[in-house]
């Protein structure tokens, strides 16, 4: 097995490409449709449906998708940013009906980290290892040499007695047209609390903030060293691929 379908879910869109399992890189074309709403699992499972049907993406024989919120064996336990219908729902199941393979689904940030860490930033670091991205919410994917821990969920703390997803994601920052300098002190600051529960190594950011690093990341002072995610927005896309080939492999 060379390749498999990549799926990132997110609150604003959905997006799918063919993954090169060997050099962690799009075999294909991303393609992106606008997540339904409301994000019910029928809406969304017809959207995947449509998304995935062309001839570039039927070829890979197992999906691996990320989705926004906590999953045990492919169960959906939150529903932050998705409609709250999705609770109790079995995704692999759903989404595999969807495209017609074996699927699996994990954390959304959980897949980013795991592409980051296989092929970007964190290739090769040791220790704790801290994928966060920042989106329309605050996604985190925690890693200890390599072996991911899953749904972590450490971006619903609390900071300044609000949930810090709220304060410090790229959607608050839209909302609130805060400038860049605003933003990253609120971001510095959600960054040191993390700080000082996990003390990790490396902390990388991802999400579509990644592609301009330089409006905000000179702006952050934390302990840790801090980068930006080098696969970009398709981390998701990449890592859930291939976390889906290692388990279905197994």
């Amino acid at each position: 097995m060379t390749t498999a379908l990549g799926i990132d879910i997110g609150g604003t869109g959905i997006k799918a490409a063919t993954v090169d399992l060997d050099k962690g890189t799009l075999a294909t074309l991303r393609k992106r449709l606008k997540t339904p709403r409301p994000a019910t699992p029928k809406a969304i499972a017809r959207t995947i449906r449509e998304l995935v049907d062309s001839e570039e993406l039927r070829e890979p024989e197992i999906v691996g998708a990320g989705f926004p919120a906590a999953i045990k064996e492919g169960i959906v336990l939150t529903a932050a940013n998705v409609d709250p219908r999705w609770i109790g729902e079995d995704a692999s199941a759903l989404i595999g009906s969807a495209t017609g393979r074996p699927t699996v689904v994990l954390n959304d940030a959980d897949a980013a980290g795991v592409a980051e860490v296989r092929f970007g930033a964190g290739k090769g670091v040791a220790g704790v290892v801290l994928m966060i991205t920042l989106g329309t919410g605050i996604g985190c994917g925690l890693f200890f040499n390599g072996e991911l821990f899953p749904n972590t969920e450490l971006g619903h703390i609390e900071v300044r007695g609000k949930d810090a997803e709220r304060r410090a994601s790229e959607s608050a920052r839209e909302r609130k047209d805060l400038s860049w300098a605003s933003w990253a002190k609120r971001v510095e600051e959600y960054l040191q609390a993390i700080d000082r529960l996990v003390w990790p190594d490396l902390v990388i950011i991802g999400g579509g903030v990644s592609a301009t690093p330089e409006k905000f990341l000179p702006r952050i002072r934390i302990r840790p060293k801090l980068v930006a995610a080098t696969l970009g927005n398709d981390a998701g896309i990449i890592g859930a691929a291939m976390y889906a080939a290692e388990k279905l492999r197994a």
